[in-house]
């Protein structure tokens, strides 16, 4: 038996079917519903929460929202109006089936309200609305339709594509969504003003209107209107708050940065002259996250750490390290830790190609007042020490201080620091002048490699590299064939520095033919702009095996890939900031390698026409005075050779071929004492061991002292006969 205080709450619920039933024949017969049918306020939350919670047990795809807020605005459109027309009711109708789940009910009651009827008189409700709010004035005649009643149509075309997101049907969706955007902003083209309809929810429907209409075309796959869609969220006054501003600006960031495609120029027509324009992805991107950063810092928004990481990453495609350095150091104080603030801006120093400024805020971080165990740091420290010969000696310092830090950790870590150690080890030794020393620094290398391609199983390709090349400077040639064979696996033959490796080993092996015929498979699987020192290289082969006009060919035909290379470069083709013109220095190296070849068949006027050319690339070059010093050699004419030689050596003090041949000149001459003259070979041997022409010029002036020193010219000669039979082509480097 039902009980009596049960009663009340069931003739509640009846009353309120009642005017549902109202509501459904007046949507069946197309007519309006009166004033006094309309549902109370009450009785229509009652009628919410009952039919709530008999649809608990539904799967719904779309999360079920309360809203009283809505229910409440549909009846301020009723009491506005007097009736509720047929688009209002299946407006709230259809909001009641989509908070319950029923998003297919939803979409067919959404479906029947009639946008293209409607749209001319919300735009009219919304455009007077403005009008009034800019004029003060509420003299003009009334709007066909109450704000209110704007609002609940806009909220049901806004679930109307949520619906039909929710089915899959992502392209309607996005259509739908955007009619919202587009009858606001043609009914309101200056922009909505500061609390325009604030009275209901017409700004709340619109932000997340904007929100998600990009989300929908990026489902849609339609990338272009996507990215339009999120410009023109930015770029129209819509009233958003600065929360949704910044959250728009962000995901439109990232979407530029790893959509994978290229959009077209914004047309920002609005803009004042001189101001920035973004030209592609990448610089709209970066533009995007530094306004964030500057709302960050004038206290606007909230910080996010991730905008700093997509900030890096779009900075280091485009090269703007510096200015990546430029805004961790102006961001606010106590944003990011003093360790991770410095080991950044090593980062961009480094990545910018200024070590040394690199190196001293990583001693500061590693001081004793900072933290000297700090293991990215000591890591970071002996990569750049290992690339400069002056600081080698520190960076087996700091690789051994991370190897102490690294004690039972992880071993790929471990791998890495000896990995470095035997790179600052290897550097170290060829500036060592004690023989003994120079053996032990070497050996010490390789054993570092060795245990760094342990510990990483001969799976990493820079470490099993640098043990291919250490091996080839040992002329353990066997052991460096090895590695080159297994890098080129590692890398699935994508590697051109691995094919030159593998040929220059194999030239010092005195298997020339394979050498080239590695270099032209290299080449057939190179692209034509990646082709030019394995161009160089095949040359070279080719000279060392007596074949010299096939050598000219080649050179020829580098030259020409290298004009064309560079004319592309002059009419716009773009490259990473600070690269300057690609392959500028292998275009210089390639006319002074010509002009050696017409030297060595004594055509003197094409040797001189290919160092003009090279002139006009960089007037101060070493290799261009040696081998005008050696024009003037072959021609007998040695004080303008030793004038010559002198030049190149002003300019580059290290430039080995020049420290010899002016010695040879000097000592032809008999200008110096031999001491002058051994001196000059000895400083190339200190920069250069195993050069096998300052040992053999360095046996003649021994031998030139007579028996007293005819041990040393003996002993001269056996290491320049030795490292001839496996000298390469080119350097090993």
């Amino acid at each position: 038996m039902r009980s009596k205080k049960n009663r009340p709450k069931e003739r509640g619920r009846v009353g309120i079917s009642r005017r549902m039933e109202n509501i459904m024949n007046c949507l069946c017969s197309g007519g309006q519903l009166r004033a006094d049918q309309m549902v109370p306020s009450s009785e229509i939350l009652a009628a919410n929460d009952y039919l709530q919670s008999s649809s608990s047990s539904r799967a719904a795809d779309v999360e079920p929202r309360q809203d009283t807020g809505n229910i409440e605005e549909a009846e301020s459109s009723l009491r506005e109006s007097g009736c509720l027309n047929y688009e209002e009711a299946r407006a709230l109708l259809g909001r009641y089936e989509y908070q319950k789940g029923n998003i297919e009910a939803a979409l067919h009651v959404f479906e029947g309200i009639n946008i293209a009827a409607v749209a001319p008189k919300m735009k009219l409700t919304l455009a007077k609305k403005g009008e009034r709010r800019r004029r003060r004035s509420q003299s003009d005649a009334a709007p066909p339709m109450s704000i209110h009643a704007v609002s609940l149509i806009l909220e049901a075309i806004f679930l109307k594509a949520k619906s039909l997101q929710g089915l899959g049907r992502f392209k309607e969706a996005a259509q739908s969504c955007n009619i919202i955007l587009d009858i606001v902003e043609s009914s309101l083209p200056e922009g909505l003003h500061v609390n325009f309809g604030s009275d209901c929810k017409l700004q709340e429907t619109l932000n997340k209107a904007i929100e998600l209409l990009p989300e929908l075309w990026k489902l849609a796959d339609s990338p272009h209107e996507a990215i339009l869609s999120y410009r023109r969220a930015l770029l129209h006054p819509w009233n958003l708050d600065a929360e949704t501003n910044a959250k728009i600006q962000k995901e439109f960031a990232v979407y530029l940065l790893y959509s994978g495609g290229e959009a077209s120029p914004p047309e920002l027509r609005s803009q004042m002259d001189g101001s920035f324009v973004p030209r592609n992805n990448i610089e709209e991107a970066i533009l995007l996250l530094i306004i964030l950063l500057r709302k960050f810092s004038l206290e606007k928004i909230e910080w996010d750490p991730s905008i700093l990481d997509h900030l890096s990453y779009a900075l280091s495609l485009s090269g703007g390290l510096r200015a990546l350095a430029n805004q961790v150091e102006g961001l606010l104080p106590g944003i990011m830790n003093r360790e991770e603030r410095y080991y950044t801006l090593v980062l961009c120093y480094y990545g910018d190609g200024d070590s040394l400024n690199a190196l001293n805020l990583l001693k500061k971080l590693l001081s004793k007042r900072e933290n000297p165990k700090h293991l990215p740091a000591l890591l970071m420290a002996s990569k750049i020490c290992g690339e400069n010969p002056n600081f080698a000696e520190d960076g087996i310092s700091y690789a051994r201080r991370a190897l102490e830090s690294l004690q039972g950790g992880c071993a790929e870590m471990r791998g890495v620091a000896n990995y470095l150690l035997g790179i600052s080890l290897s550097v170290h030794s060829r500036s060592v002048v004690a023989d003994s020393e120079r053996v032990q620094r070497q050996d010490e290398a390789l054993h570092a490699l060795e245990t760094a391609g342990r510990m990483m199983k001969v799976r990493d390709p820079n470490v099993v590299y640098h043990l291919s090349i250490e091996n080839a400077e040992q002329r353990k040639l066997d052991a460096a064939l090895y590695y080159a064979n297994h890098f080129i696996k590692l890398e699935g033959g994508s590697s051109v520095k691995g094919w030159l490796l593998l040929a220059r080993i194999l030239s010092a092996k005195k298997r020339l033919k394979d050498a080239e015929t590695i270099i032209n498979a290299a080449i057939d699987q190179t692209g034509k702009w990646d082709q030019g020192q394995l161009l160089r290289t095949k040359a070279k082969l080719q000279i060392a095996r007596g074949r010299l006009k096939q050598a000219i060919k080649t050179y020829t035909h580098l030259l020409a890939i290298l004009q064309v290379q560079r004319k592309s470069f002059g009419s716009g083709m773009k490259f990473l900031k600070g690269s300057g013109y690609p392959d500028k220095s292998l275009e210089l190296d390639t006319w002074h390698d010509l002009a050696y070849v017409y030297i060595s068949l004594s055509q003197w006027h094409d040797a001189e026409i290919c160092l003009s050319k090279s002139r006009s690339i960089s007037p101060y070059s070493a290799a261009r005075y040696h081998a005008m010093g050696l024009i003037y050699q072959k021609q007998s004419l040695n004080k303008e050779a030793l004038k010559a030689f002198a030049n190149a050596v002003d300019i580059e003090p290290t430039h080995i071929p020049s420290l010899i041949s002016m010695a040879v000149v000097l000592r032809h001459l008999g200008l110096q004492s031999d001491a002058v003259v051994k001196s000059l070979l000895t400083q190339a041997l200190c920069l250069d061991r195993m050069n096998p022409s300052a040992w053999f010029n360095l046996g003649l002036v021994y031998k030139h002292n007579g028996a007293a020193s005819s041990q040393e010219a003996a002993e001269c000669f056996q290491a320049a006969a030795r490292l001839e039979e496996s000298t390469p082509v080119e350097p090993f480097r």
